[in-house]
């Protein structure tokens, strides 16, 4: 995996919509592991430097609200996005609850994602490094007109220091 990207684990028991997605964030400096099962998210992640795992609501074995909750006991930093075409406000609560960054129906714009997976990142960031939003958008430098990948990539380099 290479160090200036950002490791993301997409969990998803739709073969089709793995590989769609993991193409196009792989265009979008993203490093993409995929899962298509809870079991197989948890041991990559065990395997895997992760920062951001998005993961399907509803899946054969583990669903995906017990792979959130498996994946936060064992990773503290890692921030974790709910996608689902099967939402519902009650899951939604629950799996905020769970320590999910955010929840996402399907299908989801792309603009949409990247923007909640930017801001998913910059949480583990700043809760990792102990720094708070104003501080970090300082660092950033962050203008109206930084481009999303722009932003990533400096997220990506105040993470790795120290």
């Amino acid at each position: 995996m290479e160090k200036e990207k950002i490791n993301l684990l997409i969990v998803d028991d739709e073969d089709q919509f793995l590989e769609s997605i993991k193409k196009s964030l792989e265009l979008r400096d993203f490093n993409v592991i995929t899962a298509n099962r809870g079991e197989k998210a948890v041991e990559a992640a065990k395997n895997n430097t992760i920062d951001i795992a998005l993961v399907d609501l509803k899946m054969p074995g583990i669903s995906g609200e017990e792979t959130l909750k498996l994946l936060k006991q064992e990773h503290k930093w890692m921030e974790v996005v709910i996608l689902t075409g099967h939402g519902a406000i009650d899951s939604a609560v629950e799996c905020t609850k769970s320590g999910a960054y955010s929840y996402l129906q399907k299908p989801c714009e792309l603009d949409q994602l990247l923007e909640t997976l930017q801001d998913a990142y910059k949480k583990k960031v700043m809760n990792r490094k102990q720094i708070e939003e104003k501080k970090l958008n300082e660092l950033l430098n962050i203008s109206i007109s930084s481009r999303p990948r722009e932003i990533l990539r400096k997220l990506r380099e105040i993470d790795k220091d120290g």
